[in-house]
C-alpha cells in the first residue's frame, strides 16, 4: 500500500527525506561471510551451486567482498572457487578464507596456505590467535611460535602476490587477558603486509562499552585499516559491530539473517539499514538497500530455513500492524508507529486481522481485496463480530490471510464455492514388523452435478487425504497440479485436556507466483486439517478479476 504524507526518520534523521548512503563519512567496506561462517550453522548446508547463486545475489545488493569458504577445510569449497572464477561479478570480490600454517609445516608446503593459492582469489582472509590460552592450550606452541605462524603465512601469501586480511581470533578475549600479547599478534600481522586487520569477538561475550573501548585503543597502535567480526552469543553482535563503526572501524563483517555456528553472526540484515538509515553512513549507496528483504528471504530459502517473521527490516511483522489504535494511527500518519518506510528496505506495511482489530483495520483489509464498503455497512459489523468470535474459538488469521479472504468473500455474498464435501474417511493401518503405517484417504466431493469419489494412500493421514482431494478435483480443476503443500504446522489449544484438547492447523501452500496460508480448528485434528485444505484449495480457484 502507498504511504500517506509524513515524516520519516531516515539516514538523515527525524522528519527527513532522504536517500539511503547520501551523507557521513567515507563508505564503509561491508565484507559478508553467509558463505563461510554462515555455513557453520545448525540445520544450514550449501551446496557448490547454491553457493554460487547466493553470492550472485550478494553482488546485487552491493556488497564489498564475499567470504566464499575455506578452499583447504572440504571439496565444496574447492569447487566454489573454481566455478565462481567463470562468474561475472559487478561489485563484489570473493575472498579465501583460511588458517596460518601448522606449526611443524614449512609455508611453502603448508597443505591450508597451498589450498588457499589454488582457489585463486586476488584476497585471501587468513586467521590466527590472539588469545595467548589458544595458543598454549589449543595450539600447544609457544607465544613466540604463534608470532611466526602469523608473520611467515602472511608474508608468503603476500609474496605469491595476495591481498590479505587477517582476522584476530578471539582478540577482544585475548585483549582483556594480555592486551601486549593481543597487539604483538595484530604487529606481527601488519609487519607482514596484512592490508587489514579485522578484531573478532569470536565467544560473542564482549559487551559493546568494551569493544567500543577496546577498539579506540587497538585504532591508535595500527597503522592499516581495522575491522570488526562479532558473534551473537550474548545478542550483543549488531551493537558490538555498531559501536566498532563509531570507534572507527572501516570494515564490518557479517552473514545475511544472522545465521552463523552457535547463536550466529552479526546479522548484515539490520546493520546494513542501521548504517545508511540511521547513523548516516553510506554502504551500499544506489538505493540497493531496497533488495534487502528480497535477498534475506532468497539466502533463507537457499539454505532450506523459515524465514524469521519478527526480524527487524526485514521480516514480516516488522511492518505489521495489529492492535486497532496502532491501525487507526498507522493510516492517518506511518510514521507514528513505524521508525522508516518500509519500503526503503524492500518491505511493507501490513494491517493484521485479528480480535484486536476494529473497523478501520478491517475495512483497510477488505478494501484491499477489492470490495468497496462503508464503515457503516451491516456487513462489515457482522465480518467483524464473526472474526472475533472465530478468533476466541482459537482461529488465527494472523498468519492464515488465505482463510481470512475467503471468510470476508463469503460474509459480503461474494464467494461461490467451488466444490462441496459429501464426506471423507481416513485410515491409518500399523502392520506386523518394522514397516512404517500405511495411511489411505477416501474423499466424496460434489462439483457442479458431478459426484468423484476418489481414494488415496500418503506419507501421513494429512497427507493421504491432501492427495484424495486433488485427485478428485484436478478433473475439474487443471491448475490445482501447480499447488504445493509448503508447510504444516500443528498446536495444541487446551492442553489441559490432554488427547481431546483442541488443535489449531496452520498450513502453508504455494504455486509459481504466491504462497498462502489456511487454517483449521477442531477437537478432531483431521477435521481440522481437512478445513486447512479445503481453504488451501478454494482460495486457489478464487476468481482473480480484481
Amino acid at each position: 500500500m502507498s504511504h500517506k504524507p509524513g515524516k520519516r526518520q531516515g539516514a538523515g534523521g527525524a522528519g527527513q527525506d532522504v536517500t539511503p548512503g547520501q551523507l557521513g563519512a567515507a563508505p564503509l567496506e561491508i565484507y559478508d561471510t553467509t558463505l563461510r561462517d554462515g555455513a557453520q550453522a545448525e540445520d544450514v548446508s550449501f551446496s557448490a551451486d547454491d553457493k554460487v547463486l547466493v553470492a550472485k545475489k550478494l553482488d546485487e545488493l552491493g556488497v564489498h567482498y564475499i567470504e566464499g569458504g575455506w578452499p583447504g577445510a572440504n571439496p565444496k569449497d574447492i569447487e566454489f572457487f573454481r566455478i565462481i572464477k567463470t562468474v561475472p561479478l559487478k561489485h563484489a570480490a570473493v575472498v579465501a578464507f583460511g588458517s596460518t600454517r601448522k606449526a611443524g609445516n614449512p609455508v611453502q608446503k603448508d597443505p591450508n596456505i597451498r589450498a588457499l593459492l589454488a582457489a585463486e582469489t586476488d584476497t585471501i582472509t587468513l586467521f590466527g590467535k590472539s588469545w595467548k590460552l589458544h595458543v598454549t592450550e589449543a595450539l600447544g606452541i609457544s607465544l613466540s611460535k604463534n608470532l611466526e605462524l602469523i608473520g611467515d603465512s602472511i608474508a608468503y601469501l603476500r609474496s605469491r602476490g595476495r591481498r590479505v586480511f587477517y582476522d584476530a581470533e578471539h582478540f577482544f578475549d585475548g585483549y582483556k587477558t594480555d592486551p601486549d600479547y593481543a597487539l604483538q599478534t595484530l604487529r606481527a600481522a601488519i609487519e607482514a603486509g596484512a592490508e587489514r586487520v579485522i578484531l573478532c569477538d569470536t565467544n560473542g561475550g564482549t559487551m559493546p562499552w568494551e569493544i567500543r573501548d577496546i577498539c579506540t585503543r587497538v585504532k591508535q597502535e595500527c597503522p592499516v585499516p581495522l575491522g570488526i567480526h562479532a558473534h551473537n552469543d550474548t545478542e550483543m553482535a549488531v551493537a558490538n559491530s555498531l559501536v566498532a563503526i563509531e570507534a572507527g572501524i572501516v570494515q564490518v563483517q557479517g552473514t545475511i539473517n544472522g545465521i552463523g555456528e552457535r547463536c550466529g553472526n552479526a546479522n548484515l540484515c539490520s546493520i546494513l539499514p542501521d548504517l545508511e538509515l540511521k547513523m548516516k553512513r553510506p554502504s551500499l549507496g544506489d538505493r540497493r538497500l531496497a533488495q534487502l528483504r528480497e535477498v534475506s528471504n532468497f539466502v533463507a530459502e537457499i539454505a532450506n530455513l523459515v524465514p524469521n517473521k519478527h526480524q527487524p527490516y526485514v521480516g514480516d511483522s516488522a511492518f505489521a500492524h495489529k492492535g486497532g489504535v496502532h491501525i487507526d494511527a498507522v493510516q492517518k500518519n506511518p510514521a507514528t508507529y513505524e521508525h522508516i518506510a518500509p519500503e526503503l528496505v524492500g518491505n511493507r506495511q501490513r494491517m493484521l486481522v485479528s480480535d484486536y482489530a476494529g473497523r478501520s483495520g478491517l475495512l483497510e483489509k477488505v478494501e484491499a481485496y477489492g470490495i468497496r464498503l462503508s464503515r457503516d455497512n451491516p456487513k462489515l459489523r457482522e465480518l467483524l463480530a464473526t472474526l472475533k468470535e472465530l478468533e476466541s474459538q482459537g482461529y488465527q488469521f494472523e498468519g492464515a490471510e488465505g482463510s481470512f479472504e475467503l471468510l470476508m468473500r463469503k460474509a459480503v455474498g461474494k464467494h461461490k464455492p467451488s466444490f462441496e464435501l459429501l464426506g471423507f474417511r481416513v485410515n491409518v493401518e500399523q502392520r506386523q514388523g518394522d514397516t512404517a503405517p500405511i495411511s489411505e484417504a477416501t474423499v466424496m466431493v460434489k462439483v457442479g452435478d458431478a459426484v468423484e469419489h476418489t481414494a488415496a494412500v500418503g506419507a501421513g493421514p494429512v497427507n493421504a487425504l491432501d492427495h484424495a482431494l486433488r485427485k478428485a478435483l484436478e478433473k475439474f480443476y487443471p491448475q490445482l497440479k501447480e499447488v504445493k503443500l509448503l508447510d504444516y504446522k500443528v498446536r495444541v489449544l487446551t492442553a489441559s485436556r490432554g488427547t481431546a484438547s483442541k488443535v489449531r492447523v496452520l498450513i502453508e501452500s504455494g504455486d509459481h507466483k504466491e504462497k498462502w496460508g489456511t487454517v483449521g480448528v477442531s477437537e478432531n485434528i483431521m477435521q481440522a486439517s481437512w478445513q486447512a485444505l479445503a481453504d488451501s484449495i478454494e482460495y486457489k480457484l478464487l476468481p482473480r478479476d480484481h
